[in-house]
């Protein structure tokens, strides 16, 4: 039976939820993913924004495993970009052998490197873009298999 852990850019979610009109209900997502693909875990990295401590209490009550990247504010902007944590976190649970086969939620190019690893390590399953049409070449041109979330986000979201 596979191990399955999900990875999920929580920032490239949110965001493109949000741009199609979508307000995700992650309880909802949460189940979805466990059903549809039978996930032993599923992380979720995400910016600390200290006046957010009740939606993460939320996310961890859904079964999340948040890892946060420390964030900075730039006037109204708040900067935290947690890719180089989801590669590390990947990289180091496929070296400890935490999954036989993994999926990466996120459309951002950035991680093409660690997509060409896992595949070339036979332990990518696949990719979920959270947009079709802002999923990066350099995730599409890397002959894995992508699920769109655009005819998804129904299933576990509610239209703003």
């Amino acid at each position: 039976m596979e191990k399955i852990n999900i990875y999920i850019d929580g920032n490239n979610l949110y965001r493109s939820a949000k741009e199609l009109g979508f307000d995700i209900d992650y309880k909802k997502l949460r189940g979805w993913l466990r059903q549809k693909y039978n996930a032993k875990n599923i992380y979720l990295f995400i910016g600390l924004v200290p006046e957010r401590v009740k939606f993460y209490e939320h996310l961890q009550s859904c079964g999340y495993i948040l890892i946060f990247k420390q964030t900075v504010s730039i006037g109204e902007k708040i900067k935290g970009n947690c890719d180089a944590e989801l590669v590390l976190k990947t990289v180091s649970d496929f070296y400890t052998k935490s999954f036989s086969k993994c999926i990466l939620i996120t459309g951002d190019g950035d991680f093409g490197c660690l997509v060409e690893f896992l595949k070339e390590s036979n332990s990518l399953k696949m990719i979920i873009a959270p947009d079709e049409n802002k999923c990066s070449i350099l995730l599409r041109n890397k002959n894995i298999e992508i699920t769109f979330l655009n005819n998804l986000y129904h299933k576990f979201s509610n239209r703003v």
